[in-house]
């Protein structure tokens, strides 16, 4: 009976063994998981830099160019913010881009230029172009270039991320008093009001600019088969701005960068999201500023919607193609929603009775 025993008792050790094994595997597994959904804990990024002093690690990044001499150009940060401005362009628009951007660097915002057609050179004559960032991909939108180069660990010295179209124009838009109200309101995610009279592509009505107000978060009456009202709590009445021109904080580009689906580059059904990365009640912290507006001029750089189409001409062919992956992308978006809802058990939805009539 003894070696019937000692081997019951080795059998018994080795699964306890293996059991503690498996328990370490999953909590190295938790660790990793964790990384895509929120900066590490101190405890936790100590133990991956530990053979690094702490007083060596620079946690942070921006996209200030450094001189290569040990003569530095002064930066004036008179205002108490600093702000990104990041733009996919093409060579096409470049006056108006350049409009732009002088307005921006004016206020002392860092730029970064995404170039979707392969022309930076074309760009160099332009006074502001040694100041810019320039990242070359071909046939890229705005999103590809966000979930690659906007990384919420590089940007972290911004208080706000500009992350627009390049056909916005900007005669009635001052970014520095854009950013005042935007910190005085308290707005996690906001966009400037589109000029419904100079404007060729407006899509929704909450985008619209009320001139009798300097922000507004909602909107009401019929919006389809939905009636918005005071009581309405998400999109299309309230809780979200479109994509072509949207400002995050700090806090929300973090959530909204892990929002962005690395695969689904054309941004669909993102927008109907924005809400949930609002740092709280998206029905006060996402809002329209109507005193800073925009004119949305719909040019269609890389296959977007369009009124300018000649009735009657048929609609080029790579748009029709961009339009129909555009489709497919937010079907697939809105299935993988709806998925990781289900699955994580411990999730609540902050709007959860607005989310059942609404999904």
């Amino acid at each position: 009976m003894k070696p019937s025993t000692s081997f019951g008792f080795i059998a018994l050790l080795m699964a306890l063994v293996l059991l503690a094994t498996m328990k370490i595997q999953y909590e190295h597994l938790k660790m990793d998981l964790q990384r895509y959904s929120s900066t590490a804990s101190p405890r936790v990024l100590r133990s991956e830099l530990e053979g690094l002093p702490r007083g060596i690690v620079e946690a942070t990044s921006d996209m200030d160019l450094k001189p290569l001499s040990k003569i530095s150009r002064s930066k004036d940060r008179s205002n108490n913010y600093s702000a990104l401005l990041a733009m996919a362009v093409g060579i096409s628009q470049k006056e108006n881009v350049d409009r732009i951007v002088s307005k921006f660097l004016m206020e002392n915002f860092a730029v970064i230029l995404f170039h979707y057609d392969g022309n930076v050179d074309g760009w160099h004559d332009l006074e502001w172009s040694n100041k810019a960032i320039h990242i070359l991909a071909r046939s890229q939108t705005k999103w590809w270039f966000a979930k690659r180069f906007l990384h919420p660990d590089v940007v972290s010295v911004y208080d706000y991320i500009f992350l627009w179209d390049e056909d916005l124009g900007v005669e009635n838009f001052h970014p520095g008093r854009y950013l005042e109200i935007m910190s005085s309101e308290e707005l996690e995610i906001s966009q400037p009001a589109l000029d419904p009279e100079l404007s060729s592509d407006i899509h929704h009505r909450i985008t619209v600019r009320n001139k009798l107000v300097k922000v507004h978060r909602r909107v009401y009456g019929l919006r389809g088969s939905v009636n918005c009202t005071d009581e309405s709590k998400g999109p299309p009445c309230t809780g979200w701005v479109e994509g072509m021109a949207p400002v995050f904080s700090r806090a929300a580009w973090r959530c909204v960068w892990h929002l962005i689906q690395n695969d689904l580059i054309h941004g669909w059904g993102l927008d109907m999201k924005l809400g949930y990365c609002a740092q709280g009640d998206r029905t006060r912290k996402v809002g329209v500023i109507d005193s800073e507006y925009v004119v949305h001029q719909g040019i269609p750089s890389l296959g977007g919607l369009s009124v300018r189409k000649e009735r009657g001409r048929p609609m080029d062919l790579r748009i029709q193609q961009i339009r129909r992956q555009s489709t497919a992308e937010l079907k697939k978006f809105k299935e993988r929603w709806n998925q990781a809802v289900r699955e994580d058990d411990e999730w609540t939805d902050p709007f959860d009775d607005f989310a059942r009539e609404n999904v």
